[in-house]
């Protein structure tokens, strides 16, 4: 049976609509920063550099949308983002002191504690 739109769960759609969005914003993000780099003219680099980060503000919006909505992205949001030192170090005593290991994407708001439990977060302000 082949996968049909229709078929899908709305939160499946949505899920997939964020994706999306940020492949698009990212994608957007570098050819306004290539035109920038490219460009000698420093009016069109100000205005490319201008729409390059409402870009990055529109990324970062959708973002927030799957770490809100998908605890994963949340946990590993909070594990690797403003953090210091070397970014794979977090990923490697992740992977050693927890044994995890990636795999698909987590239902939304469904976690699992530090105590290996499964954790609901919020189930009733999903809007």
């Amino acid at each position: 049976m082949a996968f049909h739109e229709e078929n899908l769960p709305e939160e499946v759609k949505d899920f997939h609509r964020m994706i999306q969005t940020v492949i698009e914003e990212l994608e957007a993000i570098d050819w306004y920063h290539q035109r920038a780099a490219a460009t000698k003219d420093p009016q069109i680099r100000a205005i490319v550099e201008h729409n390059r980060d409402e870009e990055i503000e529109h990324a970062a919006m959708a973002l927030e949308w799957l770490r809100r909505n998908y605890s994963n992205f949340d946990q590993y949001f909070q594990e690797f983002l403003f953090s210091d030192g070397p970014i794979t170090h977090a990923d490697d005593e992740h992977h050693h002191g927890h044994g995890h290991s990636h795999g698909s994407v987590d239902s939304p708001k469904v976690s699992i504690s530090s105590d290996h439990s499964l954790g609901i977060k919020g189930l009733n302000k999903r809007g």
